[in-house]
C-alpha cells in the first residue's frame, strides 16, 4: 500500500506553511511563542557578540588614551613655550626698569648725555675694561665720564668709530678725585682690582670721616663733574706709625651688573 507521494507531501507542507504565515500575519497567533523563544536565545546572542563588543571598547579606550597622551604632550609643549616667553618678558621688564632709572638719572644732569650698551667685559685683576656700542661717530671722546643710575662707572679710555673702551673706577690704574659729601673733605679714590672695593689712602689720621659717609666726585682734575656718587665708606683702618688712614669704599655703581650706561658730554660753553 502506497502513501502520498513526496511531491504531494511537499505541496501539503507548503500549503500549511502559507496558511499559518497568513493567519499569523493577520492575527499574530505565534507572537507569544516568538517572544519566549527570543528570550531563551538572547543570552546566546549576548555571549556570541561579547568578543566583538570587548574588542570595540578596547579600541575606543586605546584611541582615547592615545588622544589624551597626545593632548597632554601638546599642553606640555605649550607650557614650556609660555614659560620661555614669560622669562623673556621678565627680562624685558627688568631691562625697562633699569632703562627708566637710567633715563630718570639723566634728567638730573645738566650736561648732554648719551645712552650706550655693553657688549664685552674684561675684568681681569690688572685691567677692568668694558666695551660699549658707541664711538667717535656718536660724539664719544677719550676721558668722557661714564655713569649708571647709581653712580660713577669710569671713563672712556679708547675710542673707535662705532665702539669705545671704558676703564672702570675699580681698575688699579684709575684714580678719581673725590670728596666726602658730609663735610667736603677731599681725597683720591683708587681702584684696587676688586670690583667691589675702592680705597682712599691720602687722608690724615685725624680726618673727619665715618663709616657710611657718602663719597662723591670733587670736580678736580677736569674729568668728572662734581657731585656724582662714587661710593660709601665701608671700613676705616690705620697702621701704627703711618700718617694716613686706609679707607675702603663700596662703589655705588653696578660695575659688574650694568647693561646700559650714560656718557656725560661737555656743556656747550666747555
Amino acid at each position: 500500500m502506497h502513501g502520498p507521494s513526496t511531491t504531494a507531501r511537499l505541496l501539503l507542507l507548503a500549503l500549511v506553511s502559507l496558511t499559518l504565515m497568513t493567519v499569523d500575519h493577520r492575527l499574530d497567533l505565534f507572537e507569544p511563542g516568538r517572544q519566549a523563544l527570543s528570550a531563551l536565545v538572547h543570552p546566546v546572542r549576548v555571549i556570541a557578540s561579547l568578543p566583538a563588543t570587548l574588542t570595540e571598547r578596547m579600541d575606543e579606550n586605546l584611541a582615547s588614551r592615545r588622544a589624551l597622551i597626545a593632548e597632554n604632550q601638546r599642553l606640555k609643549d605649550r607650557q614650556q613655550i609660555f614659560q620661555a616667553r614669560l622669562q623673556r618678558f621678565d627680562a624685558l621688564e627688568v631691562e625697562n626698569i633699569r632703562l627708566r632709572r637710567l633715563l630718570d638719572s639723566s634728567y638730573e644732569i645738566e650736561r648732554p648725555v648719551l645712552i650706550a650698551e655693553l657688549f664685552r667685559i674684561d675684568l681681569d685683576p690688572f685691567s677692568h675694561l668694558i666695551e660699549i656700542d658707541k664711538g667717535s661717530r656718536q660724539g664719544v671722546y677719550v676721558g668722557q665720564p661714564v655713569i649708571d643710575e647709581s653712580g660713577i662707572i669710569g671713563q672712556v679710555d679708547k675710542i673707535g668709530p662705532l665702539s669705545a673702551t671704558v676703564r672702570l673706577i675699580s681698575d688699579p690704574s684709575h684714580a678719581t678725585p673725590v670728596q666726602v659729601n658730609r663735610n667736603g673733605l677731599r681725597g683720591i679714590a683708587v681702584g684696587t682690582g676688586a670690583i667691589d672695593q675702592l680705597t682712599i689712602q691720602s687722608l690724615p689720621r685725624n680726618a673727619d670721616i665715618k663709616v657710611g659717609d657718602l663719597v662723591v666726585t670733587s670736580g678736580l682734575g677736569g674729568r668728572f663733574p662734581s657731585g656724582y656718587p662714587v661710593g660709601k665708606v665701608r671700613r676705616i683702618s690705620h697702621e701704627t706709625g703711618q700718617p694716613f688712614l686706609t679707607i675702603e669704599l663700596a662703589p655705588l655703581a653696578a660695575l659688574d651688573r650694568a647693561r646700559q650706561v650714560l656718557l656725560i658730554g661737555d656743556t656747550p660753553d666747555e
